[in-house]
């Protein structure tokens, strides 16, 4: 209890309470990452089970009852029967898995390599850095095409589908790590010069400790910023990848597949296949980056 209070008296706590866009942004993040946790027990159809579907339902607009069946639906059914509602639902625990999970792979790989090359330098910082150099001229979109190509030609035909996800989850961390590790690379460089690095070196600290213990603590500000707003960025991506068919396999339809779905019924009439899981989508990447741009400023000691 004491350490919440602590907490709840802190200046970020108190500045977060006097935006009222971070106070929105979180509020939504918070329930759509609610929904797309205990979306089993929120809605009444698992709508990638195939033995809750009912193919009579199909097409069925937004609160109006099937002409066949007499179910109504809040935001309507997809061609398979499916309920938009619950598709948005379970694609969202997708999408938040891929995208939380690439966050952290990039931020493992980046915050490590940044660490080592601002550190070490030499040789291992020219290296590490080129390469990060090479990587920016290049869309992140286009290296995760590029990287799940590769994954992908490379697994068994036979365990494609179960391997995609996290063929996905490689893809977009690989296409992130780099504004990790130059952020960390210009920390290290400006902290391993103070007093406190040179004291831990005369008492026989290791290299390792000394980067893990002493200088890792001081860039958590800047880390802890470009991952919130990277959560954003590898949602999109992923829903992105699997908008042109190469993301989450059929099976495990993420926000991006039922966009996908959605378009090819656009123009036929069924807008609402659409139209949803897009604004699913908006609401959850446009929240998360007012988030970060919220956190941002507030960590900015310029801005205190």
């Amino acid at each position: 209890m004491a350490s919440l209070a602590r907490a709840l008296d802190s200046d970020l706590a108190y500045k977060f309470r006097r935006s009222p866009v971070a106070m929105v942004a979180a509020f939504i993040v918070a329930v759509l990452i609610g929904g797309a946790v205990f979306a089993p027990f929120i809605t009444t159809q698992n709508p990638f089970d195939p033995a809750q579907l009912n193919l009579m339902n199909g097409f069925t607009e937004p609160l109006t009852p099937n002409q066949f069946t007499g179910e109504s639906f809040i935001l309507g059914t997809d061609d398979q029967g499916r309920d938009v509602y619950a598709t948005i639902l379970y694609g969202m625990r997708i999408s938040l898995f891929v995208g939380f999970s690439a966050v952290i792979f990039a931020m493992v790989l980046g915050v490590t390599l940044g660490l080592v090359s601002g550190y070490v330098g030499g040789r291992t910082d020219t290296v590490i850095m080129r390469i990060a150099d090479i990587q920016l001229t290049f869309p992140a979109i286009l290296v995760a095409l590029l990287i799940f190509g590769i994954a992908k030609g490379i697994t068994p035909p036979d365990r494609r589908d179960e391997v995609a996800i996290w063929v996905l989850i490689l893809a977009i961390g690989l296409s992130e790590w780099v504004q990790f590790a130059r952020v960390v690379r210009g920390a290290t460089l400006v902290e391993k010069g103070k007093e406190y690095v040179q004291a831990a070196r005369l008492i026989g600290r290791s290299s390792v400790a000394i980067m893990v213990r002493h200088i890792l603590p001081n860039t958590l500000g800047p880390v802890l910023v470009i991952a919130t707003i990277s959560l954003a960025l590898a949602i999109i991506a992923e829903a992105t990848l699997s908008f042109l068919g190469v993301g989450a396999p059929p099976t495990q339809p993420s926000l991006g597949t039922l966009i996908r779905i959605g378009q090819e019924f656009l123009f036929s009439g069924e807008w609402w296949i659409l139209f949803f899981p897009a604004i699913a989508l908006l609401a959850l990447a446009l929240s998360v980056n007012l988030l970060g741009d919220w956190l941002r400023d507030a960590l900015n000691p310029k801005l205190r």
